[in-house]
């Protein structure tokens, strides 16, 4: 097990080589008090739209604001449906349950990734499988996807199982680690290949890009998340997004508790859920998405001034967006040189009111996950150590 973080296991004197850093973010932000890891920006209509909807009486499931939420962000990201929904984790498990996952089937992910992931998964019935990921995408690497499914599965009627537990592994869900891109055409390909649904956790990955088309458009289906941290946020949300008609269908009727329309008549044909966005949370979320091209604009800006604050330094490597890629930047982060300087960045930067934080312990490591297949994982391993986020709300948004 690793050790938690305490006093006791850093070095005295590795505090004070981060002064500058400190003090540059201190400068990037005009603070002088507390910089927060990432806070909501509320600069648009969005007091006028939650007073219209308070006004209409229509604050919950129904009401002009869900349609249009979703409506509009199909739009921008470029595909036919989107429905919003009450969370990105609610989101993520109604996308595994479209994509066919059942109980006793397995799901590949990555081990680097929000709890969120692994939780959905679960919540189907389902055990994941942890492939390891790449360095530069910090995401699922398409290299060790293929490798593990030729050697650790069989094809059989249609269908990839897994050797070592005779499970069906029905689907693989990558992760866009604080909105860079995986490699998701190679991992699309892949998963085509071996009769695997693709389904893209998309939650941090808003205003991100792969040769000009949003992610969360290569899968069957993918989600997004609104949480208050991210790019936009209507404090509780998500989205489910797709381009099959029929799968658009099914997830508007099992979110909305499998009634069937009737103007009075309480019917409803199978067990379903009451995943839904309200209509406050929506009228929300219109306001946020449209002022998303100016978050990302200063999220674009905010990386760059940080890209070039460590382009010379030799104890820090900004995170950069990968190759082909446009990211939106949602979390700036850097690789320190090892777990102990990582601990003495993060105890530096929290004692003098700068938030950072640590990327996820790898889902391996938590007990519900303890037990899970994995491919060995050096690489996340390496970047647990590692990879640190700095604080990255939006500036200057008028």
């Amino acid at each position: 097990m690793i050790p938690p973080l305490t006093g006791s296991t850093i070095s005295e004197n590795l505090p004070n080589m981060y002064d500058d850093i400190i003090q540059f973010i201190r400068k990037l932000y005009g603070e002088t008090g507390e910089v927060f890891l990432h806070e909501p920006v509320f600069r648009g209509a969005e007091k006028d739209y939650l007073i219209r909807t308070i006004d209409s009486t229509f604050v919950s499931s129904v009401g002009e604001y869900v349609t249009r939420f979703g409506e509009e962000f199909a739009q921008f990201v470029g595909a036919k449906h989107a429905v919003p929904v009450t969370n990105g984790t609610a989101a993520l498990h109604v996308a595994c349950l479209a994509a066919g996952v059942k109980p006793g089937d397995e799901v590949i992910t990555q081990p680097l990734t929000f709890v969120a992931t692994c939780n959905a998964i679960s919540y189907c019935g389902a055990k994941p499988v942890f492939v390891d990921v790449e360095r530069d995408t910090l995401g699922l690497s398409p290299t060790a996807l293929q490798s593990f499914l030729e050697t650790q599965t069989r094809q059989e009627n249609g269908v990839c199982v897994n050797r070592r537990t005779g499970k069906v592994i029905r689907a693989v869900v990558p992760m866009h680690v604080f909105g860079h891109p995986v490699r998701i055409r190679e991992i699309a390909d892949i998963c085509t290949e071996h009769h695997i649904v693709l389904v893209e956790d998309a939650a941090e990955a808003l205003g991100s890009f792969v040769d000009g088309r949003h992610v969360g458009t290569f899968g069957m289906v993918s989600a997004f998340s609104f949480n208050g941290n991210k790019i936009i946020t209507t404090g509780g949300g998500g989205m489910v997004v797709t381009d099959d008609d029929n799968v658009a269908d099914w997830v508007r009727h099992i979110t909305t508790t499998a009634k069937l329309p009737h103007a009075w008549n309480y019917a409803h044909d199978s067990i379903a859920f009451n995943y839904r966005m309200p209509n406050l949370n929506a009228a929300l979320g219109c306001a946020q998405l449209e002022q998303l091209p100016r978050f990302l604009a200063s999220h674009r800006a905010t990386a760059a001034a940080y890209r070039d604050f460590f382009a010379n330094r030799n104890d820090a490597t900004f995170v950069d967006e990968p190759s082909g890629c446009k990211s939106n930047f949602w979390l700036n982060a850097i690789m320190l040189g090892n777990r102990t300087e990582r601990d003495a960045f993060l105890e530096a930067t929290h004692g003098n009111a700068v938030m950072t934080r640590p990327i996820w312990n790898l889902m391996n490591r938590l007990p519900m996950y303890a037990g899970c297949q994995n491919d060995g994982l050096k690489v996340a391993q390496w970047l647990e150590d590692r990879v640190v986020n700095l604080p990255s709300t939006a500036r200057d948004v008028a």
